[in-house]
């Protein structure tokens, strides 16, 4: 231990709590990559080491298998911002910044917190004073470098999906009437009464001209709409729901149903509060649109109604 680390960590912090906060962006991760968790469980060691005594090591891994990309959906981050807002923490163990933020305004907002109330900030590299100008400047440069890290691999992945889509050949999750056979293709669900419901639902809303008479005369006659789970233990098992307004809307506008391959036909925005908002796009923006990929589901959805944005609700 360097005299450097020993004038860092005094009394005053030794006289609170140690937090160690351990994460890993997916559970996948979890499971997989179990060496970086049990690094960032040893750093129990390092706090042991500087003084702290075992019972006021507290470890929070309640963010096992979230993503670092906000902090909105992660309740230990939260936590351990709160502990260390009311002064109840001498010190923060983590790994590396990676670990407890990758998102700029998260990062700063705990360096701030912990500047306020004297608390230490501790990675594999040393330890940091956020209170302490040169100390602050490293540590909000470690953090631009996590949020650069994450934009980098989103890019990458990004950029492998949206290869793969442009020669339509990238698996997306299909609406009712679609199933991808052995061989990857889009062909139509050999269910006959599902085709039979989906070519129903295009020739009412033909004959009626509105969404909301289309709902109407399915819920007058008592009948349900198939679906295709798409995640969960019971994936792509099929059920039959209540055909409402936004369901039939979102059949109307779904280019699927014209034959046509689309990717990109929308966006997530972050919201003020944290959370994201998706928007819908025109199509002049969708990012990739292959007509005539695979067989249309009925007749008046490859006439284009499917594609064309001009139903009344």
């Amino acid at each position: 231990m360097n005299s450097e680390v020993h004038h860092k960590v005094t009394a005053a912090h030794l006289k609170r709590s140690a937090y160690l906060y351990v994460r890993q962006s997916t559970m996948r991760q979890v499971v997989e990559n179990t060496e970086s968790t049990h690094r960032q469980y040893a750093l129990r060691q390092r706090a042991v080491a500087l003084g702290w005594p075992e019972d006021r090591i507290t470890t929070i891994d309640c963010d096992l298998g979230r993503s670092g990309a906000s902090a909105t959906e992660r309740e230990g981050f939260q936590r351990l911002v709160g502990e260390v807002g009311m002064g109840q923490a001498g010190i923060v163990l983590g790994l590396e910044v990676s670990r407890l933020a990758r998102n700029s305004a998260d990062w700063h907002r705990l360096l701030e917190i912990c500047a306020l109330t004297d608390t230490l900030i501790l990675d594999e590299d040393g330890i940091y004073d956020p209170a302490h100008f040169n100390d602050r400047l490293l540590l909000g440069l470690k953090g631009t470098m996590s949020e650069a890290e994450l934009h980098i691999l989103r890019a990458r992945l990004r950029g492998g999906l949206l290869n793969k889509a442009r020669r339509g050949e990238l698996r997306c999750r299909l609406p009712a009437g679609f199933i991808y056979d052995d061989a990857g293709h889009v062909v139509l669900d050999p269910d006959t009464q599902v085709q039979e419901t989906v070519r129903l639902l295009f020739q009412t809303f033909a004959r009626t001209g509105t969404l909301r008479a289309t709902v109407q005369y399915f819920r007058q006659q008592h009948l349900l709409f198939p679906k295709r789970l798409d995640c969960g233990p019971h994936m792509s098992e099929l059920i039959w729901t209540p055909l409402s307004l936004g369901r039939a809307s979102s059949a109307m506008h779904n280019p699927w149903y014209a034959g046509a391959y689309a990717f990109g036909r929308g966006r997530w925005r972050k919201r003020p509060d944290g959370r994201q908002r998706h928007q819908r796009l025109p199509r002049a923006q969708w990012q990739v649109l292959i007509r005539d990929a695979h067989p249309p589901s009925t007749p008046t959805a490859s006439s284009g109604s499917a594609i064309r944005t001009r139903s009344k609700a």
